[in-house]
Parts: C-alpha cells; sequence; structure tokens
C-alpha cells in the first residue's frame, strides 16, 4: 500500500492530516486543471479549493477501482465547466503556457534557431487548440498534457471511451486542416499524433 493509499483510507475515516497529505499532493495537477479551464489565477484558485472540499465531503462515494486522481479531476474539471457555463465564457485560453509538450521540445536541436523554432511550434500548437471546441480541447489537454488513457477521459468528461476517441479524432482533423490553410499541417500532426 503506497501513501497516497494510505491517507485516502485515513482521509475516509475523517483523518483531516491525512486529506491534507492528498491537498498536498494534488494541489498543482487540480489548480493547473482549474487554470487551464478558467483562465483566471483567482477564479482558478477558488476552483481548485471547491475542488478540494468537494472531493472531502464526498470520499465515501469514492470508488478505489479507480485512479483517485482521475476522480478528483473529473470534480474539478466538472465545477470548472459548470463555472464556465455560468458565465457563458470560451473554455480554456492559451494565454498562458502550457506545460511543454515532449513533442515540442527536442535534445538534439541546441542553439538559437532550433530554439526558436521550438517556440515557434509551441505557440501554433496552442493557437490552434484555442480554436478547438470546448470538448474537444478539454479532451487534447488530458491526452496529451496530462497523459491521460481514454478511460480516464471518459471518466472525467463523464462520457463513453468511444466519444472520447471520437473527439480526439475529429480534434486531429481540426488541427491539421487549421495546419493545413497555415501552410503546416505535417508539423501540427506530429504534434498531437497518437
Amino acid at each position: 500500500m503506497n501513501d497516497e493509499q494510505v491517507w485516502l483510507e485515513q482521509a475516509r475515516r475523517g483523518d483531516k492530516e491525512a486529506f491534507g497529505q492528498l491537498i498536498e499532493a494534488y494541489q498543482g495537477p487540480v489548480y493547473n486543471l482549474a487554470y487551464r479551464m478558467l483562465s483566471n489565477s483567482g477564479e482558478a484558485e477558488e476552483a481548485a479549493q471547491e475542488a478540494f472540499i468537494r472531493a472531502y465531503t464526498r470520499l465515501n462515494s469514492y470508488d478505489p477501482a479507480h485512479k483517485f486522481s482521475t476522480w478528483l479531476l473529473s470534480i474539478t474539471s466538472n465545477y470548472c465547466i459548470d463555472q464556465i457555463r455560468k458565465r457563458r465564457a470560451v473554455l480554456l485560453s492559451i494565454d498562458e503556457p502550457l506545460p511543454p509538450h515532449p513533442a515540442l521540445h527536442s535534445d538534439n536541436n541546441k542553439g538559437p534557431e532550433a530554439a526558436f523554432l521550438a517556440q515557434e511550434r509551441e505557440v501554433l500548437v496552442k493557437s490552434l487548440l484555442a480554436e478547438l471546441p470546448e470538448e474537444y480541447r478539454q479532451a487534447v489537454i488530458l491526452r496529451y498534457w496530462y497523459d491521460m488513457s481514454y478511460e480516464e477521459i471518459a471518466e472525467t468528461q463523464t462520457s463513453t471511451v468511444s466519444a472520447v476517441k471520437s473527439r480526439l479524432f475529429r480534434a486531429r482533423r481540426i488541427l491539421a486542416e487549421a495546419g493545413l490553410e497555415r501552410g503546416l499541417a505535417p508539423a501540427v500532426e506530429a504534434e498531437v499524433a497518437v
């Protein structure tokens, strides 16, 4: 049994300190997801706090057969979607950088030209992501930046695996078409390909 499982068991029995350990372990991913979805640091902090409160009050409904991180990110995502619906805004601003995707950087390419090209590709991918519909963008980010499985994304989006695969397929097609319009489709497909 690892630390997370011990903390979960203790937290389910009412140990607030054990839940505090879970908060410390997951505050980064929860805040990052909330920030990516809400595009506002203050709202993201509030969303993260609310996600942890909801997780704590619903610990008895957590199914240990699933990963805790998936369950927690699902709570975060659903809360953020509710907030977005309330303010009727667009999901996910890419003004702030996502964690760099490994495909955007290569250790083999050193020097100013390679760095400039990598930065240019990163800006392109971010601008293309901004054009995706909300559920496609969320699926792409969860898959390629958070390395979540189709099953985990389906659980987070309260959807099915086939719907997630369909969203990712359509998102890749949209990204490829948008890249083609800019003369960059092969590079774009390589950046977000499975």
